[in-house]
């Protein structure tokens, strides 16, 4: 399939993973726990990490916890990145695990052994010519934190993170220019645990203490960017924002205010305080309606003017469509709302809208008027593995091929895009339900929900047009 839209020069096409969904080796290398080495696996894990019970404990008479092993990148690092290569990447999306370089979160010097680890990585795929794009904080807090300080309600952890920054700047700065702080900071408003590092206990918990707990990392994120820009010239530092335009479910307009309410507080809120240095107006309402008053310290509103982002990186999934009054729940969709009638959905029940995209990409652009870098989009399914070994996922291709398209559709639409890393290039352990068999990689890996799995590596049809699309700088599709 031709694809006459033109993508700019050095595109940076690639693919993304996250430490704790590939790395395993979790209690090696003297790397202290984190959030994601106690959730377990399985579908259990949507009802445990909203549990105000749960205890943070490891139970393996009574979970299993497949982020531990993953799929053993921590070891087969090299064997993977030369894959990658072989697609012909120019850019990786990973992380860094916070608890791998800080085992707790708070101590004053930091674990050599991590900071080894990550230097050999970004040394590997700087062999290949591929660009890292590296996330500073990706559902990985430190668990120490979250138990002794409740996660990012507490002011101190400001401190914390932006130590734990300035040392990975200064170790990396000839290694990295791309870095992202927060993964997907507005999922914080409805799954706290991940982003913001506590289980919200009672109702009165999701306003005051998540939204002081916003502002915290908020701070952060500012003294990320001028941390960054002191110390690595030339670096560019985004945001990161798990972006879903909002559809009103019909044309009365009740529900169009209610759904442009949604898009502006869950789509926009974060991105308004990362890009434009300020809270937008349209929070005052929110605030003063569930009597919200933020602990704003002197000097924390230049600082938020100061340590505005380069630019903003989103994953894209799904759309939403939602009214006021909806007894028609659209259950896959992680975001919620109302099943949509023209659209179909993943094996997971998540709606497929690639034109979605490009409604989001527009929406973004007009907004802010800084580059975009998609470094989240793609579909998770079950593959199977044919009599001869081939894994044909035309289902796969199909999806990133629609969504490629809205991509370009949205560059000739005038958009700045920086590129784009498919989700999950490598199959690893789903964060939502913690499972192996949600794959997403152009490569897959054998290894299974049981934990049995050789963990040998194996290219699907997609691998081979994906390293075409690369080839051809998307226009061959």
């Amino acid at each position: 399939m031709q694809n006459n839209s033109k993508f700019p020069k050095g595109f940076l096409w690639g693919g993304a993973t996250a430490a704790n969904q590939l790395e395993g080796g979790f209690s090696e290398g003297n790397k202290g726990l984190n959030i994601a080495d106690v959730l377990p696996g399985g579908k259990v894990r949507g009802s445990v990490r909203l549990d105000p019970n749960f205890d943070f404990t490891i139970n393996k008479e009574k979970y299993h916890y497949p982020n531990h092993d993953a799929i053993d990148h921590y070891h087969r690092y090299k064997e993977d990145i030369a894959l990658f290569a072989e697609m012909g990447f120019k850019a990786y999306r990973m992380s860094i695990a916070w608890s791998r370089i800080f085992p707790n979160g708070d101590e004053l010097e930091p674990n050599e052994e991590g900071l080894a680890f990550y230097e050999k990585v970004f040394d590997e795929l700087h062999k290949y010519g591929i660009e890292p794009v590296v996330t500073l904080s990706h559902y990985e807090m430190p668990l120490h934190l979250i138990k002794e300080y409740g996660g990012w309600r507490s002011r101190e952890v400001v401190t914390f993170f932006e130590r734990y920054a300035r040392t990975v700047f200064n170790r990396y700065k000839n290694k990295v220019k791309y870095w992202l702080t927060f993964n997907e900071i507005n999922s914080g408003l409805r799954i706290p645990l991940y982003g913001l590092g506590f289980i919200r206990k009672t109702e009165e918990d999701k306003y005051q203490p998540t939204f002081q707990a916003f502002h915290h990392q908020f701070l952060a994120s500012a003294l990320a960017v001028k941390l960054g820009h002191e110390i690595i010239p030339g670096s560019q530092i985004g945001c990161m924002i798990l972006y879903a335009p909002v559809y009103a479910y019909d044309c009365n307009p009740e529900n169009v205010m209610f759904a442009l309410e949604e898009k502006r507080f869950f789509n926009y809120f974060c991105g308004d305080v990362q890009v434009k240095g300020k809270y937008p107006r349209f929070i005052n309402r929110y605030f003063k309606e569930h009597n919200i008053e933020l602990d704003i310290q002197d000097g924390d509103l230049e600082l938020l003017e100061e340590g505005k982002v380069d630019f903003i990186s989103l994953s894209y999934y799904m759309s939403r469509t939602d009214k006021l009054d909806n007894p028609d729940k659209g259950e896959g969709n992680m975001i919620g709302g109302a099943r949509n009638p023209f659209l179909k959905a993943s094996d997971w029940g998540w709606e497929i809208d690639p034109t979605g995209l490009r409604i989001s990409l527009n929406e973004l652009y007009d907004r802010y008027e800084v580059p975009l870098f998609i470094v989240e989009n793609g579909l998770g399914a079950h593959d199977k593995i044919e009599e001869n070994g081939s894994i044909n996922d035309d289902y796969r291709i199909e999806y990133l091929k629609e969504h490629i398209n809205a991509m370009a559709d949205a560059i000739e639409d005038g958009v700045e895009m920086i590129g784009y890393t498919s989700w999950g290039c490598i199959d690893l352990v789903s964060a939502g339900t913690g499972e192996m068999a949600k794959r997403y990689g152009f490569i897959y890996v054998d290894k299974h929900d049981d934990g049995t799995g050789a963990l040998e590596r194996k290219k699907k049809k997609s691998f081979y047009w994906y390293q075409n699309v690369i080839k051809t700088n998307g226009e061959e599709l």
